[in-house]
Order: structure tokens, then sequence, then C-alpha cells
């Protein structure tokens, strides 16, 4: 089983990316299109990866990873962003992937960071 929580203020990109990482072996899903969000999410229910844009509706992506990770220890990270220069000093770093989606990019990241 793996639950992924899914950071992303666009609904059609995320209703992408949860097709595409069902079809990798992802079992259930969270959604946030903020900062705030995200965290509640992660600490209703852990997530086992976190799929992340950078830039959200309220907050950013980097800030509430950083949250959640150091109130549930490190989770892997796949940052999908139309600015991914501005993850370069993410912390915690993670998987960094620029938009548009390449879903074969998608796919190999998480299997890389989940099986």
């Amino acid at each position: 089983m793996c639950h992924v929580l899914i950071i992303e203020d666009e609904p059609f990109i995320a209703m992408d990316l949860q097709q595409l990482l069902e079809d990798q072996g992802a079992t259930s899903f969270a959604f946030a299109d903020t900062e705030d969000e995200a965290v509640a999410a992660a600490m209703e229910r852990r997530p086992d990866v976190i799929r992340s844009d950078v830039k959200l509706t309220k907050g950013t992506g980097p800030a509430a990873i950083h949250t959640i990770q150091q109130r549930l220890g490190e989770i892997p990270v796949i940052f999908i962003t139309a600015t991914p220069a501005e993850c370069e000093s993410c912390d915690p770093p993670g998987v960094v992937l620029s938009k548009p989606i390449n879903a074969h990019a998608v796919c190999a990241a998480f299997s890389n960071v989940w099986h």
C-alpha cells in the first residue's frame, strides 16, 4: 500500500498525477492546494510519498514539506514545478521535475522513491 499526498494548486494536474501514480501502484491519495492544507493532510494520515508543486494558492510546497518532515520524519518527495530553480535550495531535497509534466519522468521518479 502506498499513500500519496499531492500538493498542487491546479486541479487538473492533480487529477492527472493521481491517475499516473495509481498506474504505478499508489493505492490512496490526499490532496492539498495550500501549505496549511498540506500539513493538515499529512498529520491526518502520514504519506508514504509526497508529490509537490513549489508555488501554491497560499504558501509554498517546500515550506509545507519542511514542516511535515519536522513532525513526521523523512518522507520521499517529488517536486514537479514550473520553477525548478526554486527547488535547488529546498530543505529537504527531493526529486525535481519541470512542468509541463512528462509522464515517463513522473513514473520513473515515483518508482525510484517508492519501490
